[in-house]
């Protein structure tokens, strides 16, 4: 366990089983099997900075939770989105062009027969690449703290050291 600040701890766990066993404590079981979604959590500490607001992180939300493995994009139609958030198809489409247009999200379509479409596929690369500078600012200034906490450690040691000397 590494601590980030006096308000904030990062927990960093050996290998996935040991991670999913504390989810299951935390959430218990049937939670778990029921699904979660993994998001990672500079995208939400940092949604100011990046222009989404909690509708975005909503429409983020549904969509990652279809999105299992780095090959296979997610494909929800917007209607499973807005009944899923409890919004309107129309407030969908705008946010996701939003996004679209910030470059964090990019709809492929799925042409079939007839000229009709299947629904988009969501793509996130974009996404990842916009964060990414954030999270390496964060892992920056937790290294920073952690090597300004071994300072004061190392301080405090000789300052102990030099009192005990004295008397």
């Amino acid at each position: 366990m590494s601590t980030t600040s006096p308000t904030e701890t990062t927990i960093v766990f050996p290998n996935a089983k040991e991670a999913l066993h504390e989810n299951q404590k935390k959430w218990g079981s049937d939670l778990m099997k029921a699904g979660w979604t993994m998001l990672p959590n500079t995208i939400f500490m940092r949604q100011r900075a990046l222009g989404l607001d909690s509708m975005d992180i909503n429409i983020l939300i549904v969509l990652l939770s279809h999105w299992w493995k780095a090959d296979n994009l997610p494909f929800p139609s917007k209607q499973k989105i807005a009944d899923t958030i409890g919004c309107d198809p129309s407030t969908i489409r705008r946010r996701i062009k939003k996004m679209e247009d910030a470059g964090f999200i990019k709809r492929i379509q799925r042409r079939v027969e007839n000229d009709r479409n299947k629904t988009n596929l969501y793509d996130f690369s974009g996404l990842v690449k916009y964060v990414t500078p954030f999270a390496q600012e964060e892992l920056q200034a937790r290294e920073a703290e952690r090597e300004e906490r071994a300072k004061r450690v190392k301080r405090k040691g000789k300052a102990i050291l030099k009192v005990v000397g004295e008397s």
